[in-house]
C-alpha cells in the first residue's frame, strides 16, 4: 500500500473524570463503552455516545490495576491492590460480584475468547485460571519468581502467554498446565504481553524501552523494535494482525507496521506517561490511558485498507502525529508466521442485500442470547453470595443458641 493512500490517525475524542493515573482501557465488542480503571480505586465506564453520562464504579479499596470486557460486552472483569477481582455489570447499577484471587496485587485479568474462563497474574507470582460462571478456582500456574505482570489467553484458549519481573516470558498449556516455554531475551522487565490474532506470535513489552515479537511454534525472536526513549508500558494488537500500537513513558505512543518491521507513527497527547492502549475489536479505534489522568480515544484511519472502508482524518489541537520515515529498522524482520497476512480485504460486491440483512439479524441475536447468557450468570452469582451470608448469618445464630443452652444448663 503506498504511503500516500494512508490517511493519519487523529484525535476523535479525550475523557477526564479519573483522579489519579489510569492503569487499563479496554472497548466493549460494539464500540458502545469502554473502560477504564484508575490509580484512584474506581473503574469508568464511559459512553461512546456524545452527551451520554459516564458510570463511576466504586467497591474496590485500593487501585484498580486492569479492566477488560467479556467478549460479548455484558461483564467486565476488573484487579486491583486490595487482591480482589470484581466482575461488574456495566450499566446504571454498577452491581458487581467479588472474590478474592490472591495473596497480592491483582495485576492482569483477561477474558478467554469464548467467555467462558478468566485469567489473572498477580505480585504474589502466580497466575491463576477460574471459571466465570461461580468464578470457581480451576488451577494455578507457579513458576514465575517474581511478580506476574500480565497474563493472557491465545485466541484459541489453548494457551497462556505471562509475563514477569523475573524478565521472563512464559508459554503454558492450558490443558496440562506446564510451562512449554521460556522466553529470556529481554534485557528488563516485562510489562505487557498478548497474542497476535492469528495465535501464531507474541508481542512483549519491556522495562528496557523495547518491544519484541516472537514465533511461538518455533519458539524464536521474530522482530525487535527500539522505537520508544523510555519503559514501554503497554501494547496492543490490531485485529488485522498487520499493526501493532505501544504506550511508553516517554509520553508517546506508536504505531507499528509488522508486515514492513517498521515504525510508521509517533503519536503526542498525553503529558507525562502513557501507561496503557488497546485497539477495538473491529480496530477502527483504538484507546489510551496516561498518568495525566486522561483516557483519549484515537481513529485510526491508517488502516482503511486492512478494514475494507474509507476513514477521514480530523484534526485536533490537542494532539500531534508524526509519521516516520522508515529509519527506524528492525534487528531481524522474519515475519514469516502467521504475521504475513494479505494487507487487503477483497469485497464480494455481488453480495445479496438479503443474505447481508439476514446475517446481521442472526449476529445481532447472538449477542443479545450471549448477553442475557452473561446477566443470568451475574445474578446467579449475586444470590449465590447472598446465600453464602444468609446461611453464615444462620450458622452464627445456631451457635450462639447452643451457646446460651449450654450456659442454662450448666
Amino acid at each position: 500500500m503506498a504511503a500516500g493512500c494512508r490517511e493519519d490517525p487523529s484525535l476523535e475524542r479525550h475523557f477526564k473524570g479519573h483522579r489519579d493515573a489510569v492503569t487499563s482501557v479496554d472497548f466493549s465488542l460494539n464500540k458502545k463503552q469502554l473502560a477504564s480503571g484508575s490509580m484512584d480505586s474506581c473503574l469508568m465506564i464511559w459512553s461512546m455516545k456524545p452527551q451520554m453520562r459516564a458510570y463511576r464504579f466504586v467497591g474496590h479499596k485500593d487501585a484498580v490495576m486492569c479492566v477488560h470486557f467479556s467478549p460479548s460486552g455484558h461483564l467486565v472483569a476488573s484487579g486491583s491492590r486490595d487482591k480482589t477481582v470484581r466482575l461488574w455489570v456495566p450499566s446504571v447499577k454498577g452491581e458487581s460480584t467479588v472474590f478474592k484471587a490472591h495473596t497480592a496485587t491483582v495485576r492482569s485479568v483477561h477474558f478467554s475468547s469464548d467467555g467462558q474462563s478468566l485469567v489473572t497474574a498477580s505480585n504474589d507470582k502466580t497466575v491463576k485460571v477460574w471459571t466465570v460462571h461461580r468464578q470457581k478456582f480451576l488451577f494455578s500456574l507457579s513458576q514465575h519468581l517474581n511478580w506476574v505482570r500480565c497474563a493472557r489467553f491465545s485466541p484459541d484458549g489453548r494457551l497462556i502467554v505471562s509475563a514477569s519481573d523475573d524478565k521472563t516470558v512464559k508459554l503454558w498449556d492450558k490443558t496440562s498446565r506446564e510451562c512449554i516455554h521460556s522466553f529470556c531475551e529481554h534485557g528488563g522487565f516485562v510489562n505487557h504481553v498478548d497474542f497476535h490474532p492469528s495465535g501464531t506470535c507474541i508481542a512483549a513489552a519491556g522495562t528496557d524501552n523495547t518491544v519484541k515479537v516472537w514465533d511461538v511454534r518455533m519458539n524464536r525472536l521474530l522482530q525487535h523494535y527500539q522505537v520508544h526513549s523510555a519503559v514501554v508500558n503497554s501494547l496492543s494488537f490490531h485485529p488485522s494482525g498487520n499493526y501493532l500500537v505501544t504506550a511508553s513513558n516517554d509520553s508517546t505512543l506508536k504505531i507499528l507496521d509488522l508486515l514492513e518491521g517498521r515504525l510508521l507513527y509517533t503519536l503526542h497527547g498525553h503529558q507525562g506517561p502513557a501507561t496503557c492502549v488497546a485497539f477495538s475489536r473491529t480496530g477502527d479505534l483504538f484507546a489510551s490511558g496516561g498518568s495525566d489522568e486522561q483516557v483519549m480515544v484515537w481513529k485510526t484511519n491508517f488502516d482503511a485498507a486492512d478494514c475494507g472502508e474509507v476513514l477521514k482524518t480530523q484534526k485536533s489541537g490537542m494532539s500531534s502525529v508524526i509519521p516516520e520515515d522508515g529509519t527506524h529498522q528492525t534487528l531481524q524482520s522474519e515475519m514469516d508466521c502467521g504475521i504475513h497476512l494479505k494487507k487487503t480485504k477483497t469485497q464480494d460486491s455481488g453480495r445479496n442485500h438479503e443474505q447481508q440483512e439476514e446475517e446481521t439479524s442472526l449476529a445481532n441475536t447472538l449477542e443479545h442470547i450471549m448477553g442475557q447468557l452473561d446477566v443470568l450468570t451475574q445474578t446467579v452469582s449475586i444470590l449465590e453470595q447472598r446465600l453464602t451470608l444468609t446461611e453464615d448469618k444462620l450458622k452464627e445464630c445456631l451457635e450462639n443458641q447452643q451457646k446460651i443452652i449450654q450456659n442454662k444448663a450448666s
